[in-house]
C-alpha cells in the first residue's frame, strides 16, 4: 500500500540523526551527521544549521544535489529497521527570521550564542524524492510535487 508523507513524517521523529552527503569540489562524496530535531515535523524540507566556514556549506554552494539518509531502531522480531534516503536540492539560508524560527534550545551546545552567532548558516533541503524500507515495506514518494 505505500506510506504518506505524513505516515513518513511521523517515523522520522523517532530518529536522532540523518547524514547529510554533498558532493565536493574534487568530485568525491562527503557525509556528516547532522541532527534531525524531532521537535521537527517532516514535510517535505529539511533545516540544519552550519557554520559558513564548513565544508559542508561550500559544497552545497558549488552543487546543491543532496542526499539525506536516516536509519531507525532495530525492526521487530528480526525485522530490517526502518532506512530512509531523500534526494534532494539544499540551499544556504542567511535570514535570522528563519533561524528563530527553525532554533530549539539544544542547539546551544553547539552554538551558546544562538541565532546570533557569528558566521550560523542554516541549511534548507527541499527533498524531492523518498525511498524508504520499512520491515517488509518499501516504497518511494515524490516530494514537493
Amino acid at each position: 500500500m505505500g506510506m504518506t508523507v505524513k505516515q513518513l513524517s511521523e517515523k522520522m521523529k523517532d530518529i536522532d540523526f540523518a547524514m547529510l552527503a554533498t558532493q565536493t569540489g574534487g568530485g568525491a562524496i562527503a557525509s556528516r551527521p547532522m541532527s534531525n530535531n524531532r521537535e521537527v515535523e517532516y514535510d517535505g524540507d529539511a533545516w540544519f544549521f552550519t557554520e559558513e566556514r564548513s565544508l559542508m556549506a561550500s559544497d552545497i554552494e558549488a552543487n546543491p544535489e543532496v542526499n539525506l539518509s536516516y536509519q531507525g531502531k532495530s525492526g521487530l522480531l528480526g525485522m530490517r529497521p526502518l532506512f530512509i534516503a531523500i534526494e534532494g536540492r539544499a540551499v544556504l539560508v542567511r535570514d535570522k527570521a528563519q533561524y528563530a524560527e527553525h532554533w530549539t534550545k539544544g542547539l546551544e551546545r553547539w552554538w551558546p550564542e544562538g541565532i546570533d552567532t557569528p558566521g550560523l548558516v542554516l541549511i534548507k533541503v527541499s527533498g524531492q524524492r523518498a525511498h524508504y524500507w520499512d520491515g517488509e515495506d518499501e516504497g518511494e514518494l515524490l516530494l514537493g510535487q
